[in-house]
């Protein structure tokens, strides 16, 4: 990549920092992607599933076809960086990376304009709605390999903590499913002084919490993975009140469908006789989300020839995490895989989804350059 291209890239990224939109709500950054995709001379489709864009690039006569994904929608968390181009959007901020995704795309997207050595059609897929919003979902929804069949798919996530550029490719899984879990406690409420005239959901509460958490320890396999994890109550409305209803949300993650489901019974269960205890109504809800990323054989094995020729040192030995990504739904649909670019040392306030979060624009180029060659070796793949 040529000191030009990385500047402008550069300049794109953080003016993507700086207007950052929240899932579904990404009009201006879709706007954005269109016109550089224009200046590059790429035709695109807009509109795919919301705000999604699929850009088109063909070279040559080869049937092959592949995509590249990017996604571009940012949170609802207030930047602290204290950056020349912070977030102009109050509570709202790129804390995950996704402006440098969209941007390496992008990259990607001049490179293989640029470079006349390949033959066949790479399809640049900028999706929205990645922040537990289905955007993966409502594009594929919308015909996205109907209407560019690609056979392989291929994304990244930025990785704070590991070195700089340097790319890490799993086998297997990389990344959790994520599920939602909603507890919702009736009671009777009353008189803090009177507490036998109701039933407590606070005391029910406290008591579902710990006993929730006897189930990762004691249910699951120690060989498998999961997380159950309460992060919000709710309930009550005075302090001498005994309120009438307590409802609690959290987050199930697992790498496996079946460790999930045995552990959604096991909650039922417990739901059920935390409610015979305390004489109150629990009712336990389920919105079963993203699955695992799971990378195929084939395609893990591509991304690394791809590193080794966009000359990124490669790890090979990271553990998967228990955070997720809606890339995994693609890999319902079509074999891939999904890589973690290193993003440098990671600092205090400063991890994936902190409010000192960058993505760090010195990387650029090798995420360009992954994405590039990561096609062109698809392309000429068996």
């Amino acid at each position: 990549m040529t000191p030009e291209l990385h500047q402008k890239l550069t300049a794109w990224r953080q003016h993507l920092h700086a207007h950052p939109e929240l899932s579904l709500q990404e009009t201006a950054t879709a706007a954005f992607v269109q016109e550089r995709l224009a200046e590059l001379g790429i035709p695109f489709e807009a509109g795919i599933g919301g705000h999604g864009i699929v850009a088109t690039l063909t070279r040559g006569h080869a049937q092959a076809r592949v995509g590249l994904r990017a996604d571009m929608d940012a949170l609802p968390i207030k930047e602290d960086t204290g950056l020349p181009y912070a977030s102009r959007n109050p509570g709202v901020m790129h804390a995950c990376g996704h402006d440098g995704h969209t941007t390496s795309l992008l990259g990607a997207a001049a490179l293989l304009v640029a470079d006349t050595s390949w033959s066949g059609t790479v399809d640049f897929i900028f999706q929205p709605a990645e922040e537990g919003y289905g955007g993966s979902r409502a594009m594929v929804g919308a015909g996205l390999f109907e209407r560019f069949p690609m056979t392989r798919v291929f994304g990244f996530h930025n990785w704070p903590g590991l070195e700089a550029g340097t790319v890490a490719v799993h086998d297997g899984v990389v990344m959790a499913s994520a599920g939602r879990v909603v507890l919702t406690i009736e009671g009777h409420a009353g008189h803090a002084g009177l507490p036998h005239l109701s039933r407590d959901p606070v005391m029910a509460a406290g008591h579902l919490i710990v006993a929730l958490q006897s189930i990762v320890a004691r249910s699951v396999d120690p060989l498998d993975t999961a997380v159950l994890s309460l992060c919000m109550i709710q309930g009550g409305t005075a302090p001498n009140q005994i309120a009438g209803q307590v409802e609690i949300k959290g987050t199930l993650r697992t790498n496996r469908v079946p460790v999930r489901d045995a552990i959604v019974a096991r909650i039922e269960q417990i739901c059920a006789g935390v409610a015979t205890s305390f004489d109150v109504a629990i009712t336990p809800s389920f919105v079963h989300g993203v699955g695992p990323v799971v990378n195929t054989p084939a395609e893990a094995s591509l991304a690394r020839i791809a590193a080794e020729r966009a000359k990124a040192p490669l790890r090979q030995d990271l553990p998967p995490s228990m955070a997720s990504e809606d890339f995994a739904y693609y890999l319902q649909h079509r074999p891939g895989a999904f890589v973690w670019i290193g993003n440098g040392p990671l600092r205090d306030g400063a991890e994936l989804h902190g409010p000192r979060y960058d993505f760090n624009d010195a990387i650029l180029p090798v995420a360009s350059r992954w994405m590039a060659e990561v096609a062109k070796t698809a392309l000429t793949a068996n």
